[in-house]
């Protein structure tokens, strides 16, 4: 299953838990674990996961992801596997049923939402009990470095005590970025206890195509493995990756 799962974009240490926590799954007797993954739309986690027998529910109001989904879940036969719900995430309660994913994914999420303690709870709703929630979100110390390396210092002292992380008129897509603190602390105040802790690009998405060049992608992908789980590289990554789970 490591293979099939490694080979979709994303990273490998994100990759690692989610195979752990499927396979966790099936030693409790589920054969075809359920996985709800809300603002999912092209299907980059959810194809590979029904590739490997579990069941997907995709959760998004995207129309065109939402077709790139479907034809990615045709190419590799699992159509049939993937449920699609064209909706936002404030209809996550009433079009997925309670209790209903023995994992559910939030990545990239709860950084462009409006209320991200609402759509917290409405993770923690979704999820089985004793089941897994798998969050991804931008860090805000990764910014702060870049802009800093760069030179930006202003821009990079806003980042750093701005009360959201993001830039005004800047352009960008995102409403908030997160640090591992505040993160872990959105969860548990939806009623999960966080079971792991991780950066998600510690160094992978600062290097350029020459750097990059210079290693081969098992290498690399290890080191970023080892990387993830150490603080203060896990603080500094590109994103932080919270696996948090519903009490039984």
């Amino acid at each position: 299953m490591r293979t099939e799962i490694g080979a979709a974009r994303g990273s490998s240490a994100v990759w690692r838990v989610l195979e752990d926590e499927v396979a966790r799954v099936r030693a409790q007797g589920t054969a075809e674990p359920r996985v709800v993954d809300v603002g999912g739309g092209t299907g980059g986690w959810a194809v590979p996961l029904a590739a490997v027998g579990c069941r997907v529910t995709v959760v998004d109001p995207n129309q065109n992801a939402l077709a790139t989904l479907r034809r990615r879940a045709q190419e590799r036969g699992v159509a049939d596997r993937i449920v699609v719900v064209a909706d936002d995430t404030d209809a996550l309660t009433a079009r997925v049923p309670a209790g209903s994913g023995d994992l559910v994914l939030a990545h990239g999420l709860l950084e462009v939402v409006d209320d991200p303690n609402r759509v917290a709870a409405a993770l923690a709703v979704a999820a089985a009990p004793g089941g897994a929630v798998s969050v991804l979100a931008a860090n805000r110390f990764a910014a702060v470095l870049h802009r800093a390396l760069a030179g930006r210092l202003a821009e990079a002292r806003h980042l750093l005590t701005g009360a959201k992380g993001v830039l005004p008129d800047d352009g960008e897509s995102l409403s908030r970025r997160f640090d591992s603190e505040g993160l872990c602390a959105l969860l548990e105040a939806a009623g999960l206890d966080v079971a792991l802790l991780q950066g998600d690009g510690v160094v992978s998405d600062s290097l350029g195509e020459a750097e990059s060049a210079q290693y081969s992608g098992d290498e690399l992908a290890e080191f970023e493995t080892a990387a993830s789980m150490v603080s203060p590289l896990r603080d500094i990554a590109t994103r932080l990756h919270v696996l948090a789970r519903k009490a039984r």
